[in-house]
């Protein structure tokens, strides 16, 4: 037996809201829904290569405390991404910034409070990026 692919899939109690903030910060697009009733209950995203299953939370019960998992993207370019999902309406946890292992990341929330780590090989000395206070 072997795994031939893997996608996370989240659960949030505003399926549609999470849905277009995806397509709006990292530019989603849905490939897949399914619902009853006229209203989803499963969405599939396909991000790049990668998909993105949402799924709507139907537990009564409140969210559990901390984080369970968290997503990792990554993308052409930190520092843009970060941008964009600020003004899609993501929340910032850490800035980009170059790590000692060569990569430049990025930590932010969605709106539905999922961690997020953005990340990209770290820009060569002397490029244009911005530099980390």
């Amino acid at each position: 037996m072997a795994v031939q692919s893997l996608f996370p899939i989240l659960l949030t109690r505003d399926l549609a809201g999470l849905v277009r903030f995806y397509e709006n910060a990292l530019g989603a697009t849905v490939v897949y829904r399914f619902g009853e009733g006229g209203e989803d209950d499963y969405v599939s995203l396909q991000l790049g290569e990668t998909s993105l299953g949402i799924g709507r939370d139907l537990d009564a019960l409140p969210p559990s405390v901390g984080d369970r998992a968290a997503l990792w993207f990554y993308v052409d370019d930190v520092d843009a991404t970060y941008d964009a999902w600020l003004a899609a309406g993501g929340h910032a946890e850490q800035p980009p910034a170059d790590m000692p292992w060569g990569e430049r990341v990025a930590q932010v929330r969605d709106p539905g409070g999922n961690l997020v780590n953005l990340g990209a090989e770290a820009p060569a000395a002397g490029s244009s990026a911005t530099a980390d206070a």
